[in-house]
């Protein structure tokens, strides 16, 4: 509860600063950036049902702890700098009541999370780097990105096999308790797949709504850009980051500097919006289920 509440904090006090420094939606069309917000509030969902299929059966945590985790990262993420937002995220899982995952199984999954986040790029990073209008520098880089899902999804799928071919070793027998199954790492898949396609109708109705066109390409430019600055377990991460990384982006491929920079606060704005909707939503269950219990 006491995260919940400096994540509160951290919200209102950026909220204020972009009040001060220029609202980016003082003249969106605000049915579509509802829209867009509740498109970014599934996705959250979407998401915290592909992580959960990453744990050991007997492991698995609530969805909506890890919807809720995920709700408190995306509050705190953007004044905590690197990897810091999967330390709140295994905070968050460890105080809901009846986590049966330890510190070790969350970090492990957290690294699988991070090593599918890449592996479900790659469909996108793919189609922007061949069908993108952008300049050839930034359609090389979507083709690394496209790449490193490959290498990650390899990765992936070589974690219960070196836990069997070492299990000699300590590590290696707890890996291949531990690590999923490529059953469940393709289930996980598919689920993170589509909260990345969430994300990107997401941002589509976003351009629209800021007036920058309703642009299929530009979406999928954006989200790539941004994601692929943060997706990867060894990444800066962070909303800046992933903000920054988007907007650089769409200056290159002939975006006025000032829109994208008001596009990609817009942006994280909705995101942190729906994750703190999601955290609310998640403490506020959780919080009945344990009244529930006692009664």
């Amino acid at each position: 509860m006491s995260l919940f509440v400096v994540g509160g904090l951290v919200t209102v006090l950026v909220g204020r600063h972009f009040v001060s420094a220029g609202w980016p939606f003082a003249h969106a069309d605000a049915e579509l950036a509802v829209a867009a917000g509740a498109v970014f509030l599934a996705g959250y969902a979407v998401k915290a049902y592909g992580w959960k299929l990453l744990f050991a059966p007997g492991q698995r945590p609530a969805a909506a702890s890890l919807a809720a985790a995920g709700g408190a990262a995306s509050i705190t993420g953007i004044a905590l700098p690197g990897r810091f937002d999967d330390v709140v995220r295994i905070a968050v899982v460890r105080r809901h009541r009846g986590c049966p995952a330890g510190v070790k199984a969350l970090m492990l999954s957290l690294v699988t999370l991070g090593l599918v986040d890449t592996v479900a790029l790659t469909p996108l990073a793919s189609s922007a780097a061949v069908a993108g209008s952008g300049p050839t520098v930034l359609r090389i880089g979507f083709g690394v990105v496209a790449a490193a899902g490959v290498a990650a999804g390899a990765a992936v799928l070589m974690l219960p096999r070196l836990g069997v071919r070492f299990r000699r070793f300590r590590i290696a027998r707890w890996l291949a308790d531990e690590a999923p199954t490529p059953g469940a790492a393709a289930g996980a898949f598919g689920f993170v797949l589509a909260s990345w396609v969430l994300r990107w109708i997401g941002t589509f109705l976003l351009l629209g709504a800021l007036g920058l066109g309703i642009s299929v390409m530009l979406a999928m430019v954006f989200i790539c850009a941004g994601a692929a600055s943060t997706a990867l377990p060894i990444a800066p991460g962070g909303g800046a980051t992933h903000a920054a990384a988007g907007a650089g982006a769409l200056v290159a491929t002939g975006v006025a500097t000032h829109e994208a920079l008001t596009f990609a606060l817009a942006e994280q704005i909705l995101v942190i919006v729906a994750g703190a909707a999601v955290l609310l939503a998640c403490t506020a269950l959780h919080a009945l289920q344990r009244r529930r219990a006692h009664a």
